[in-house]
């Protein structure tokens, strides 16, 4: 903001009395003023706050947030844009001898540019030392240190002058006045408020006095929260929920009052009418604080440029580096070389002047350096994206990896003078390595030049009804009932929420606590509630930090940020540059690093990602057959249907794709049109029938004519119009904004530059409203080739190395139940066995073995965490694989671990192979008896921890407590019963969160055919008055609501064979909802159709039951068969006690009796009838043998 401008406002203070009498000098200016940025407190944003001092006719307001000048960069361009004068200040917490322990509040306002200069430094003193008492504080002897430029109002009487007032400690008082007073001669006040709270009037009679007495100047305020006395209940409201209490707590401090409001001129005058000074130094105290910040000017930081002029090292660099990569691409010794690198010559040629013109080449340098380092580290580093990414330059430095003269990327950015604004790269890095790379660079330019940028987190809808409704005091279950109500998705907002779910205005209308809670949550929402680190924006100053921005720390005073966020750090001036972090690219590296140990042990070269074929024919094969799961960018249901529809099968087609898959060109016909063009089932032209210039088939051949990129739209320009690079730049800007008046300008410009070039005017305009429609949707072609070239990447691993692949894929969702489940079953569907977790054998990730075969990871294992992981896998490599459950427990360090944590590794399968196993039927294979290891789990803890105390007492085994030799009886696993497969299945899905070494419905596959028509994967469309069957386990259920507010459901039941929609309309929906879980076994009739969408069966369900219904509706009778030899004399006891408490159901019990000289069948009596369900056939079976125990069917 230049000084000329901040004159001119200063005027409307400064020169009243000329003004004729228009301007009447104001009496009253209010000096501290709190927006929602406090965050402990103060409740509007600025922009509000700045409306309502333009209402109130106010020529200047002071911003005084809590510690924090977060909101300057918008308060002062709001407080311009609006012809008022901003005055920049802050609210400390300040920490003195005289007051020990206890803090006091002081108002720092700013005169000059070294005051605001010497305010930020005071700020991120306070944050880099970390916070005292739960608050970042200044201490007083800073003020001395930092005082010039200052002027200081004394905090009322929470200052420190008020709290020795109140006190009635006048050796206090004194001390304190002469500290003011030798350092703050002139520029200290005492601040007067008549808000109502408590101990206020007694302090300000004592301050006038004291004023009085001392020569003291008096500036009256009202530590203004919020704009009107109507807001004070939602302002206690976010003040509870930032400290934690509920409004009717007992305990709760009441630091606030209803009067603390933005008052008019007229309310303060009339407030302190009986002290006018207080009002007038106010007016006088705006009068002298004019500060001017500078703002949108750019200042870079040096770059080591070994003794060359920056201009002239950069030309130098990025030729060497063409040189390079010409090499790379082509053969140096062809007849036609020089005609090939002529136009790469020409491009680099007027990229350097433009970038050095601009005085933007230390942006291109330090992002080349820190590319560089991480290339050098083994740090995967993405392709470039942003507006730098075209350029050939960017190409050059290995910035980026695509050419861009052979896939039409274009530099539009900077090769258009009229715009200078700073270039933009978003670098992807390995998501776990990034801070690596941040601190590199730290490192590099000085770590008080280097920061991360805030980020704000605010009272989303969700949030704020849990908050207020806490805070309200309204019952848990209340306030969760109407948050769950708030639909999901990102970026959702309270009016969002009532047009998307029908519920919320119906109880909004029917209940009164819950329109009053939602009425105030609409008060609250979007409030400002804390600040954290932006996920990737980094600043590099070529001073310190502080120069340009304010500090903010944690607690402990790590981690600093900027205190202006990603837009208001670049507006005060310094560069940002995003390192991003791309979960792909650390897949990608964990999967290369798998795949290269096999190669290498084969003797074979390992992989290098950067060359990889970009027309592999079968990498192509896998992306036709839509098995991108796992794929990036490509693995969602609706892009596999637009895979299936397009068919793509070149790198080109592969970047269409993702510039396609987006809403616009998705509704506006786009997609459609290029699908028929590329398969010949429409004429292609450039780029309508009716309306084409032969010019434009080189700019849109690679798209059949489609317009789907911004380049193309300046290309358009550029070869049909004649607009140079930056004209074409701006067209396409202002296409974007669709402003009319600036569109008719473009419109001619464009008619007469065709014109010029000898094209038809109304062909001209045609095109151009042409490329107007698409202009909208069109995608920056560099951002989409960057993406899609790691797409193919991942695709091509996939095809190539596909254990390594899902294993790192794995991996990277390990705590993401949902995604592991759709990767085991790609698992299963690609052919790729995949063994349970093992502790003698897995490692804390997704590992392959030698025989090809994914071995899961421990870490992914619920509950376990990593110190036990790595306490494991530390005994197994000193010691080798453990023998049994004892010795395991025995070798592992029990401090790092407990009892919970070994249960929990037993349900997952991980210690199958340290205990006994057991046979199901004589001729079945050896299964792991996870029950005794279960139960035997606390006395191989207890010997463990007698054989530790026993060694550190050097009694080296003394009493034989671990097993030495095999023949040693002492410890032994206990004889139990084995765990139903129910139990067992129930441990690995609450461990793992699936199924993995079996599925519930296994166990009904044998019954499930009397029931069903057929499996899933053989179901078949029925006729209209037809009925099918179909028998699942439910793995998800989606509650949709339809036009007239009625919700169905499309439910997902899977049988191993495959999975299937069952659709249920409203009626049935009601019917059935509490059968509705996942997990469930589930019996559905209805009619089978096939659904277009989803490219399966579907079925509209009309009756459901539980498999358990179904079974006692089918079955005819159990059938036990008794051998006289095999059962004990207790056997009618145990008999007895296994069917009672399954008594009195329907089902016949039917007994096949056999001895040596006969066998009968007799039926039990009819109290003996049973309702068949899962125990009581397992514990028959345990009591009878696995196939001795037989269900009919009708």
């Amino acid at each position: 903001m230049s000084e000329e401008m901040t004159h001119e406002i200063l005027s409307e203070l400064e020169s009243a009395e000329i003004a004729d009498a228009v301007v009447q000098e104001p009496r009253f200016i209010h000096l501290r003023v709190h927006s929602d940025y406090s965050m402990c407190d103060g409740l509007k944003k600025v922009k509000p706050i700045i409306a309502k001092a333009v209402e109130l006719n106010m020529p200047a307001i002071a911003l005084t947030d809590q510690t924090n000048l977060c909101g300057l960069v918008k308060y002062y361009h709001a407080a311009h844009g609006a012809g008022i004068k901003p005055i920049i200040g802050c609210d400390l917490w300040v920490k003195g001898d005289e007051l020990g322990i206890e803090f006091s509040r002081l108002v720092v306002l700013a005169t000059n540019n070294v005051g605001y200069k010497n305010l930020t430094e005071l700020i991120s003193k306070a944050y880099m030392r970390g916070h005292l008492q739960n608050k970042a504080v200044i201490d007083k002897q800073w003020l001395v240190e930092y005082k010039e430029g200052l002027i200081l109002l004394s905090g009322g009487r929470e200052g420190d002058i008020g709290k020795a007032l109140i006190k009635g400690n006048q050796v206090l008082v004194n001390e304190m006045v002469n500290f003011y007073q030798e350092h703050f001669a002139d520029c200290f006040f005492l601040e007067l408020t008549r808000t109502g709270r408590i101990d206020e009037e007694n302090y300000l009679h004592l301050a006038v006095d004291l004023a009085t007495q001392c020569q003291l100047p008096v500036v009256a305020t009202n530590e203004v929260m919020f704009l009107s006395p109507d807001d004070f209940e939602a302002h206690e409201i976010r003040v509870a929920i930032h400290d934690g209490y509920t409004l009717d707590d007992k305990r709760r401090p009441k630091r606030y009052s209803p009067e603390q409001y933005l008052r008019s001129e007229e309310e303060m005058c009339e407030l302190f009418s009986d002290i006018p000074e207080a009002l007038a130094n106010s007016v006088e105290i705006a009068k002298r604080c004019n500060v001017t910040v500078t703002l949108g000017e750019y200042v870079l930081p040096d770059f080591p440029t070994e003794g060359l002029e920056i201009n002239d090292y950069f030309i130098k660099v990025s030729q060497k580096g063409l040189e390079k990569r010409l090499d790379k691409l082509f053969d140096r010794n062809a007849d036609d070389f020089a005609e090939i690198r002529k136009p790469y010559d020409e491009r680099l040629a007027i990229e350097l002047e433009v970038v050095n013109n601009m005085g933007f080449p230390g942006y291109f340098l330090i992002v080349m350096e820190f590319i560089q380092w991480s290339k050098d580290n083994n740090i995967p580093v993405g392709p470039g994206r942003g507006s730098g990414a075209g350029s050939l330059i960017a190409y050059a430095l290995d910035i980026t990896d695509l050419d861009p003269l052979e896939y039409d990327l274009l530099f539009e950015r900077f090769l258009n003078p009229e715009r200078v604004s700073m270039p933009d790269f978003d670098i992807d890095f390995c998501m776990d390595r990034r801070d690596e790379v941040i601190d590199h660079v730290a490192e590099l330019y000085g770590r008080d030049a280097v920061s991360q940028i805030i980020t704000f987190g605010t009272m989303a809808a969700k949030a704020v009804i849990r908050d207020v409704g806490r805070v309200l005091g309204h019952p848990y279950g209340f306030v969760d009932r109407i948050s769950k109500l708030i639909p999901p998705t990102p970026g959702m907002t309270l009016a969002k929420a009532f047009e998307e779910e029908p519920k919320l205005p119906e109880i909004y209308a029917q209940d009164s606590d819950v329109k009053d809670l939602i009425d105030m949550c609409r008060i609250l929402e979007g409030t400002t509630r804390n600040a954290g680190k932006h996920a990737g924006g980094v600043v590099i100053s070529p001073t310190t930090i502080t120069d340009f921005a304010p500090l903010y720390c944690d607690d402990e005073g790590k981690n600093p940020v900027t205190q202006f966020d990603k837009n208001d750090v670049e507006d005060a001036g310094l560069v940002k540059f995003d390192f991003l972090g791309l979960r792909t690219l650390t897949i990608l590296q964990w999967a290369i690093e798998m795949a290269d140990t096999k190669l290498l042990k084969a003797g074979k070269p390992p992989i290098d990602i950067t060359t990889i074929d970009l027309e592999d024919p079968e990498s192509f094969k896998l992306l036709l057959a839509s098995k991108t799961t796992a794929v990036f960018q490509l693995e969602s249901s609706g892009m596999k249907s637009l895979i299936d529809k397009l068919k793509p099968d070149c790198f080109e087609d592969i970047i269409a794709l993702v510039a396609l898959f987006r809403p616009g060109p998705l509704q506006s016909g786009m997609v459609d049109n290029f699908i028929e063009r590329k398969h010949g089932r429409e004429d292609i032209s450039y780029p309508d029938a009716t309306w084409q210039h032969i010019d434009l088939k080189p700019v849109l051949e690679p798209t059949y004519g489609i317009i789907l990129y911004q380049e193309q739209v300046m290309q358009i320009a550029q070869v049909l119009a004649g607009y140079s690079l930056g004209g074409a730049d701006m067209l396409r800007r202002a296409m974007g904004k669709k402003k009319p008046e600036e569109m008719a300008k473009q419109r001619a410009g464009f008619e007469q530059g065709a014109k010029d070039r000898g094209v038809d005017g109304e062909l001209a305009i045609k095109i151009f409203d042409l490329v107007e429609k698409f202009a909208g949707y069109g995608f920056n072609k560099s951002h989409s080739a960057a993406y899609a070239l790691v797409s193919y990447q991942t695709l091509w691993m996939k095809t190539h190395f596909p254990a390594p692949f899902m294993a790192a894929v794995m991996s990277a969702d390990m705590d993401n139940t949902e995604k592991i489940v759709t990767l085991v079953d790609e698992c299963s569907n690609m052919g790729i066995d995949l063994l349970p977790p093992d502790v003698n054998a897995g490692q804390y990730k997704f590992t392959v073995n030698d025989d090809n075969q994914i071995v899961y990871g421990i870490g992914a294992v619920k509950g376990v965490g990593e110190g036990p992981i790595e306490a494991i896998i530390a005994a197994r490599q000193t010691g080798g694989p453990f023998l049994d459950l004892f010795d395991f427990c025995a070798r592992l360090d029990l401090k790092k671990t407990n009892k919970r944590v070994l249960e929990k590794l037993i349900k997952s399968g991980a210690m199958d192979a340290l205990g006994p196993t057991y046979k199901l039927t004589s001729d079945g294979k050896d299964l792991p008896h996870r029950a005794a290891l279960f139960e035997t789990l606390p006395e191989a803890i207890k010997a463990a921890e007698q054989h530790a105390k026993a060694e550190s007492l050097g009694q080296n085994d003394l009493f034989g407590l671990i097993n030495d030799e095999q023949t040693d009886s002492r410890q032994t696993f206990k004889a139990v019963k084995k765990w139903p497969e129910e139990v067992w299945l129930d441990g690995e899905k609450e461990t793992l969160g699936l199924y993995l070494t079996g599925h519930p419905i296994n166990r009904y596959l044998a019954e499930i055919k009397k029931y069903s028509t057929s499996r899933l994967v053989g179901m078949q469309p029925t006729g209209r008055d037809k009925q099918a069957v179909a028998v699942g386990l439910v793995i998800g259920v989606r509650v949709m609501v339809n036009k007239r507010g009625r919700r169905w459901a499309l439910v997902t039941l899977d049988d191993k064979s495959a999975r299937m929609d069952i659709r249920l309309f409203p009626d049935d929906y009601d019917r059935f909802v509490d059968l509705l879980e996942t997990d469930a076994i589930l019996v559905c009739s209805g009619q089978v159709s096939f659904d277009d969408y989803s490219g399966g069966n579907t079925m509209t369900a009309r009756d459901i039951m539980t498999i358990a219904d179904a079974r006692e509706n089918y079955v005819t009778s159990l059938d036990l068969q008794v051998d006289k030899t095999k059962v004990s004399d207790c056997f009618i006891e145990q008999f007895t006690e296994v069917l009672t408490p399954h008594k009195e159901g329907t089902c016949p019990v039917r007994v096949f009796y056999q001895r040596e000289e006969a066998r009968g069948m007799l039926e039990l009596g009819v109290q003996w009838r049973v309702s068949p369900a899962d125990m009581l056939l397992y514990d028959l079976k345990e009591l009878l043998g696995e196939e001795s125990v037989t269900l009919q069917f009708k």
